[in-house]
C-alpha cells in the first residue's frame, strides 16, 4: 500500500521515545529535572493520535512494533501550558509536565494488538542563547515524546478506530 508508514517512520526511530499502556482516563504528570536554571526557557506540549494497524508483545508484556504500520491519523493538538506545564523551580529547573486525560475521545477495540490507537505526546522546550564559563551557546530548541497505547474500557465505545468517520481523521490505506 501506498503512504503507509512504519511506527519508526512515524516516531523518528524506536530509541527516541518512551511508551507505555494506559486507558483514555488516564492522567499522569511527569517530573522533568533540568538541574539548571530554566530562567526564559519556554515551553509547549503537543497530542496526536495515529492508528497502527497490530502491535505485538513479547514474553515480558513489551510492546513490539517491528512489523505495525501507522494506517490513519487525527490532526495534532496544542495542549494548554498554562493549565498542563508547571516550573516548580525556574533556579533548580523542575518542570512538572501533565498529559491531561481523555485526548482522544473516539472508538477503540477491545483488542489490543488489533488497529490500536496511540497517542503521542511532545514536549518542547526552548532555551535562549546564553554565556556559560565566557561561551556563548546559541538557542536550542528540544524534545522528548512518549507514546501511549490506548487501552479499551468501560465508557469507551467499542469499535473500529481505523473505521472512524471523525473529523479530521486521515486514513493512509487510501494513499
Amino acid at each position: 500500500m501506498a503512504g503507509v508508514l512504519t511506527i519508526a517512520d512515524w516516531l523518528g526511530g524506536p530509541d527516541d521515545i518512551q511508551c507505555e499502556s494506559v486507558f483514555p482516563s488516564t492522567k499522569k504528570t511527569y517530573v522533568y529535572n533540568f538541574a539548571r536554571s530554566v530562567s526564559g526557557w519556554t515551553f509547549q506540549l503537543e497530542a496526536q493520535a495515529v492508528i497502527v494497524d497490530t502491535i505485538a508483545y513479547d514474553r515480558n508484556g513489551d510492546p513490539n512494533f517491528s512489523a505495525s504500520q501507522v494506517i490513519g491519523y487525527f490532526p495534532k493538538e496544542m495542549v494548554s501550558t498554562s493549565t498542563y506545564i508547571s516550573v516548580a523551580s525556574t533556579s533548580n529547573g523542575v518542570v512538572n509536565v501533565t498529559h491531561p486525560s481523555n485526548i482522544y475521545t473516539d472508538k477503540i477495540l477491545p483488542d489490543s494488538r488489533k488497529n490500536v490507537p496511540l497517542l503521542v505526546f511532545s514536549f518542547q522546550w526552548d532555551q535562549p542563547s546564553e554565556t556559560i564559563s565566557g561561551v556563548t551557546v546559541g538557542a536550542q530548541s528540544n524534545s522528548h515524546r512518549i507514546a501511549k497505547i490506548l487501552a479499551w474500557e468501560p465508557g469507551v465505545t467499542p469499535g473500529d478506530p481505523a473505521a472512524t468517520t471523525a473529523t479530521g481523521f486521515v486514513s493512509l490505506a487510501d494513499e
